[in-house]
């Protein structure tokens, strides 16, 4: 067995207290940088969370929601809810753990599609207080439906 021992003064003490705590927050700093783009996805509990949550993406929506609704996942995902299941997975969100539960859809007007084009809305499936999936649509007869950060604005698009 070894002993190691060391005289120090408060003063080195005091760096060294120092260094360590500078060294915490570093890491601390860090680890908040690497999760810059991620959002947070907890404590979704109303619709001005949500709408912080899109903001967070770079979306600005209205300062409410334009529709609130219960929505039940199916069981079974085919044909387009299997399309949308796909489309959640990519953005990392696991849908199918949530099969046959009711969640809640937050529907807001998007105001700054950098087509500019109208009519586009985000809907945000939560559930519990978590977003369990989300994505930017136009609702027109010839409208398209994508990711919540495909082309959100000040990310490049895909």
């Amino acid at each position: 067995m070894f002993v190691i021992t060391a005289k120090l003064s408060k003063r080195k003490i005091g760096a060294a207290l120092a260094v360590i705590i500078f060294t915490a927050a570093a890491a601390a700093a860090g680890i908040a940088l690497a999760r810059a783009g991620e959002v947070s996805v907890s404590r979704i509990r109303s619709g001005a969370d949500a709408a912080a949550y899109l903001a967070a993406l770079g979306w600005e929506t209205g300062a409410e929601p334009i529709e609130v609704r219960e929505a039940v996942i199916p069981r079974a995902f085919d044909g387009v809810y299997a399309d949308y299941a796909a489309l959640q997975k990519k953005q990392g969100f696991k849908l199918e753990k949530y099969a046959g539960m009711k969640a809640t859809r937050y529907t807001f007007d998007i105001l700054n599609y950098p087509t500019g084009e109208k009519g586009i809305v985000a809907d945000l499936l939560v559930f519990g207080e978590e977003v369990i999936a989300g994505d930017i649509q136009s609702p027109a007869i010839n409208g398209f439906m994508e990711g919540l950060t495909d082309r959100a604005p000040g990310r490049a698009e895909a």
